[in-house]
């Protein structure tokens, strides 16, 4: 057995690796093996093409050693302080960024493949797309960092004919790509690649901020398409499964999302809705004025509910709220009060981000819910605590057809004996707009810091036995 045949045969046991790693992620309960199935096969594949690196060296295999030795090293020094020191609600923009690493590598393949490879027609078009869908990946991703982090505004671009503008980018690629199979010159690849990276920055500028958990998942998917467009440039099988496979759940993702959202994907590429933080939405008297509560008075209703659920959305991870939440779900659990959560399927700024968040607390996984499998029981609820959602909550998705997100299925808490609603202000959600649930007459806010008033909640319960 040669070298290379033993690396494919290791390219197989990692592509089955993956294929188990994504069966695996599909649950709360068998996420840390998938997760841990995926660490391996990636392991197995980087171990495998490093081998056939070295082994296919035209130089001194020493050399090349060392250079991908040197490589991984710095690579692997990066990362691991990365992911070391990165907050769980910076999540959705490392995601992001490294999304556009995938994007740039993708667009550097193309360029060597097409210096160093023999420029028949297919392998022109395998280098054409691969750098087309890469330089649209990379600058949408930084895009997509820069308003997740809030370094730039996250309210959409609303440039004049911006509809027309992508689809002049788009109409401008294929020419240049029939420019590029008839003359095989690198002209028409470069001005291909300034078009590409133009028309992603502008279809993620034109992004709102209330889609954003939309964008990061499509360009999850554009980085997998990315990533198997250089699979098939380098003859590597491997990349192109993978990214097949990212690409794939990435596009399925999307598309769940925008009908969590009521949204067509469409719309989303076109141009969102939203601000990059909420404002102060103004209270006409005639509206209704908001109710407030403290702390012992929350806990003095949790005391006489038999049933609880909660809502949490992103106010609960900048908060870092998780684990008192998680000390008060079991205070109550301990008195015989039937406690659930309810999650928005675009809940936080990151798909399955309150999942992670709850987990991480070690909340019980079978009481973590989705939105469909708890709503019907909300009008049986005694009291649901709202912690930092908003948008996902709001009964004008439902009732008010003006509304921006008129026909976004919400979580109806709204319909539950009593709502407490944990936020620091009366401003809007990430997508800018009034929420009615605040000025209900069931309804309570209990405004300050997430975890601060969640901890005095869990002080201000009678019974400690359960923490």
């Amino acid at each position: 057995m040669t070298l290379e045949s033993l690396a494919q045969a290791v390219y197989i046991l990692a592509a089955v690796l993956f294929v188990l790693s994504l069966a695996g992620l599909s649950k709360q309960e068998t996420a840390r093996q998938g997760n841990a199935l995926g660490m391996i096969g990636m392991g197995l594949a980087l171990a495998a093409t490093v081998v056939l690196a070295i082994d296919r060296s035209e130089r001194s295999r020493i050399v090349t050693a060392v250079l991908v030795l040197a490589v991984l090293v710095v690579g692997a020094v990066v990362g691991v302080r990365r992911a070391r020191t990165v907050e769980m609600t910076q999540m959705p923009e490392l995601i992001a960024m490294l999304h556009s690493f995938v994007g740039g590598a993708a667009v550097l393949v193309g360029y060597n493949s097409y210096l160093t490879e023999s420029n028949d027609a297919v392998h022109l078009i395998e280098v054409f797309l691969g750098v087309l869908i890469g330089a649209v990946t990379l600058t949408g991703s930084v895009v997509a960092y820069l308003k997740l982090s809030a370094r730039m505004s996250s309210a959409p671009l609303a440039l004049p004919g911006r509809n027309l503008i992508n689809l002049g980018a788009l109409v401008a690629s294929a020419l240049l790509m029939w420019w590029f199979l008839a003359s095989a010159s690198v002209i028409p690849l470069i001005l291909m690649t300034i078009v590409a990276l133009g028309l992603g920055w502008h279809l993620v500028a034109s992004i709102g901020g209330g889609d954003m958990p939309v964008v990061v998942s499509m360009l999850n998917s554009y980085s997998g398409w990315a990533a198997a467009a250089a699979g098939f440039m380098l003859g590597n099988d491997l990349l192109v499964v993978t990214g097949a496979l990212v690409g794939a759940s990435g596009a399925i993702l999307s598309y769940l999302m925008c009908r969590a959202m009521n949204r067509s994907f469409v719309s989303v590429i076109l141009g969102g809705y939203g601000t990059a933080e909420g404002t102060v939405a103004p209270v006409v008297g005639e509206q209704g004025e908001h109710r407030e509560l403290d702390p012992d008075d929350v806990a003095e209703l949790l005391l006489d509910a038999r049933s609880v659920v909660i809502t949490p959305g992103y106010g609960m991870a900048v908060a870092k709220a998780q684990y008192p939440v998680a000390e008060l779900v079991s205070r109550l659990r301990a008195r015989g009060v039937q406690v659930r959560f309810g999650v928005h399927p675009v809940a936080g700024r990151l798909p399955g981000h309150m999942n992670v968040l709850l987990a991480e607390a070690k909340v019980p996984y079978d009481i973590v819910l989705e939105m469909d499998e708890i709503n019907d029981d909300l009008p049986d609820t005694d009291v649901v605590l709202v912690i930092g959602a908003n948008d996902t909550v709001n009964p004008a998705a439902l009732e008010d057809p003006t509304s921006p997100i008129a026909g976004m299925p919400v979580l109806e808490v709204w319909k539950a004996r009593q709502v407490v609603v944990f936020k620091r202000s009366m401003a809007t959600g990430y997508a800018g707009v009034q929420n009615p649930l605040f000025l209900r007459e069931n309804t309570a806010m209990l405004f300050g810091d997430a975890k601060e008033q969640t901890e005095r909640i869990v002080a201000a319960l009678l019974d400690p036995v359960g923490g």
